[in-house]
C-alpha cells in the first residue's frame, strides 16, 4: 500500500463516534463485570484493588475500539479491491 492508501489505526479507531460509543460500552460492560467479578466483596464492606476494577471498564473500551477498528478497516479493503476490480477512480 501506498502512503496515500494506507490504513491508520489511530485514524480509523478514533474517528465517526467510535471512542464515544467504547465509553459507552465500557460503563454499561464495565459495571456488570465489576459486579460479578466484585459483587459479594464490595456487598460485605471488602472493596477490591481500584487498578482491578479500572481494568474491568478498559477491557471493554479497548474491545469495542478494536471491533470498530476492523469493521471500518475490513470495508475500506473491500471497497479497495472492488475499485481494482471494477476500474472505480475516486
Amino acid at each position: 500500500m501506498t502512503d496515500k492508501t494506507r490504513i491508520r489505526f489511530r485514524d480509523l479507531a478514533f474517528t465517526d463516534g467510535t471512542p464515544r460509543k467504547a465509553l459507552l460500552t465500557a460503563c454499561v460492560v464495565g459495571t456488570v463485570l465489576t459486579i460479578i467479578n466484585h459483587g459479594d466483596n464490595i456487598m460485605s464492606g471488602i472493596y477490591p484493588p481500584p487498578w482491578k476494577v479500572l481494568l474491568t471498564y478498559c477491557v471493554p473500551f479497548c474491545v469495542t475500539t478494536w471491533g470498530a477498528f476492523l469493521g471500518k478497516r475490513a470495508a475500506i479493503i473491500k471497497q479497495q479491491h472492488t475499485d481494482v476490480l471494477y476500474g472505480s477512480t475516486r
